[in-house]
C-alpha cells in the first residue's frame, strides 16, 4: 500500500509541474475556458493526494473485538481488474480519480478515456508511468462506444468506474450484472449519470448573489457539467425582477473560442452536441417564452446561452437533461412549492437555495433531496474532500468521490478470525491489541 500510494504521491508532484501544460490540452481539446481547465487539473491532483492518504488510512488491519485466545481482523484487499471509463466534461479529473483509486487499493486498470480526449488521456498514462507505474498494473485503451461495451461485459472484469448519461449508465448496468458462463465473481458498478439540477430562489434572497452565481452555475463550460443549474426555480414575489436582471447579465456574456479570454462561453463538444441542443432550444420556445437567445458565431459548434420562462415541472425541458446552456426559469407560488417543483425529478445530483431565512434554510435541508446541496452559493466546483460528489435517485449509484467512503467501492472486505490458545507460538501482531 505505501508503495501504490508513494505512486500516486510521485504523480501528484509530476501534474503540479505540468499544470500549464495540462490545462491548456484542455483549452484546445475539450474547449474549456483557462480557468475550467485549470480548475480541472487541480481536482486532479487533489484526488491523486487524497486517495493515497485515503488508502494509507485503510490498510492497516483492523482488530474487531478483543477475546482472550482469539484473534479477529478485518482487513481489505483489491477486487481485481478494474475498467475506467471517463467522460469528456472533466477530461483529466474525473479519469485521474477513478485510476488512482482502482490502483491505489490494488486492482489493475484498464482506463478508456473519452474519445473526444485521446491526448489528455495519453498525457495521463505518461504520468503514471513517470511516477513508477508497472505497465502490467494499468494500460492505456483508446477507442469509442463499442469498445467501452466490451469491456463492461467481459468476465475477467471486476470493477466498473463509470459517469455519463443516464440510459448508457443504466445500460452498463444491465450488462455488468448479468454474470457470462465463465464469471465466478458479481462485478461492481460505480455509475454517475448525471443531472437536472435545480437552484430555488426565496423572496427573501440577495438578488445581486443570485445572478451570479446562477450565470456561472448555468453556464460556465457551456452548461456541459452534470452539476450544472438547469432549472430556475423562482418565487413569484421575486420571479420578473429577477427574470430581467438574468436576462440582462446573460445579455453580457461573450461567446466565441475559449483561448480568447473575453469570451465566457465555447463551444460545445462536438456537432452531435449542438444538433441535441438546439432541438431542447426548438422544444423550449413550444413549450414555454424564450427570455433571451444570445447571438452564436457560424463556424463552430458554438450555441449561445438561452433562458425560457414558463415552463412547468411535467414539460420536457424541466425534466430532460440536455447538457448545454439552457436555462428554464419557473415560477413557485410558496416555498413548499418551490421544494416541490425541485423534487420533481428523477434525477438528484447537486441543487441549491439562495434565502436569507433560517426556516427555509433547514427545511431545505431536510427536505430537498439532493446529493450535494449549496446554500447561498453556486451549485458547481465541488472540491476533493472538502465537498464529496454524488447523487441520489437516478443520478447514479455508488459512494461519492472525493470522500471517505469512494475506496471502500474499490476494495473486497475479509474477516479473519484464528483461535491462538496453547499452538506453541506467539500470534502475529496484527491479533495483537
Amino acid at each position: 500500500v505505501h508503495k501504490r500510494a508513494e505512486i500516486l504521491f510521485t504523480a501528484a508532484t509530476i501534474a503540479r509541474r505540468r499544470r500549464i501544460e495540462l490545462a491548456a490540452w484542455e483549452v484546445f481539446e475539450v474547449g474549456k475556458r483557462w480557468r475550467e481547465a485549470d480548475a480541472d487539473v487541480a481536482e486532479a491532483i487533489d484526488y491523486l493526494e487524497y486517495y493515497g492518504r485515503e488508502m494509507l488510512r485503510l490498510s492497516a488491519p483492523r482488530l474487531t473485538q478483543a477475546v482472550p485466545g482469539e484473534g479477529n481482523v478485518y482487513v481489505y484487499e483489491p477486487r481485481g481488474l478494474a475498467v475506467v471509463i471517463a467522460p469528456w466534461n472533466f477530461p483529466l479529473a474525473i479519469l485521474t480519480g477513478m485510476t488512482a483509486a482502482s490502483l491505489v487499493a490494488g486492482n489493475c486498470a484498464l482506463v478508456k478515456p473519452a474519445e473526444q480526449a485521446p491526448v489528455i488521456g495519453c498525457l495521463m498514462m505518461e504520468i503514471w508511468r513517470k511516477a513508477g507505474l508497472p505497465p502490467a498494473a494499468g494500460q492505456l485503451l483508446q477507442g469509442g462506444g463499442e469498445l467501452g461495451a466490451s469491456l463492461v461485459r467481459h468476465p475477467e472484469v471486476h470493477l466498473i468506474a463509470f459517469p455519463g448519461s443516464r440510459d448508457v449508465g443504466l445500460d452498463i448496468l444491465r450488462a455488468a450484472y448479468d454474470p457470462r458462463p465463465s464469471q465466478q465473481h458479481v462485478k461492481r458498478v460505480v455509475c454517475e449519470m448525471g443531472g437536472k439540477n435545480a437552484i430555488i430562489v426565496d423572496e427573501d434572497a440577495d438578488l445581486d448573489e443570485v445572478v451570479t452565481h446562477v450565470v456561472e452555475s448555468a453556464f460556465g463550460y457551456q452548461g456541459q457539467q452534470c452539476s450544472a443549474a438547469s432549472r430556475l426555480v423562482v418565487l413569484d414575489e421575486v420571479h420578473d425582477r429577477l427574470l430581467e436582471r438574468l436576462v440582462e447579465a446573460v445579455r453580457s456574456l461573450k461567446v466565441g473560442p475559449p483561448e480568447d479570454p473575453r469570451n465566457f462561453i465555447g463551444p460545445v463538444i462536438d456537432a452531435a452536441a449542438q444538433a441535441g441542443i438546439r432541438k431542447y432550444i426548438d422544444i423550449g420556445k413550444r413549450e414555454g417564452l424564450c427570455a433571451i437567445e444570445g447571438d452564436t458565431p457560424k463556424d463552430g459548434f458554438f450555441v449561445a446561452p438561452v433562458i425560457f420562462s414558463g415552463i412547468e415541472a411535467d414539460h420536457r425541458l424541466a425534466s430532460e437533461e440536455i447538457f448545454g446552456p439552457v436555462l428554464s426559469v419557473m415560477k413557485a407560488r410558496h416555498f413548499d412549492h418551490a421544494l416541490e417543483i425541485a423534487n420533481h425529478s428523477s434525477y438528484a445530483l447537486t441543487g441549491g437555495l439562495f434565502s436569507r431565512s433560517p426556516a427555509h434554510i433547514e427545511k431545505a435541508r431536510r427536505e430537498f433531496r439532493v446529493g450535494n446541496l449549496y446554500i447561498n452559493r453556486g451549485i458547481t466546483g465541488a472540491v476533493v474532500e472538502r465537498q464529496p460528489f454524488g447523487g441520489l435517485k437516478l443520478s447514479g449509484i455508488g459512494s461519492k468521490a472525493g470522500g471517505p467512503d469512494y475506496l471502500l467501492q474499490f476494495l473486497e472486505p475479509r474477516t479473519i478470525s484464528e483461535n491462538t490458545l496453547r499452538h506453541g507460538f506467539v500470534p502475529p501482531d496484527e491479533f495483537k491489541m
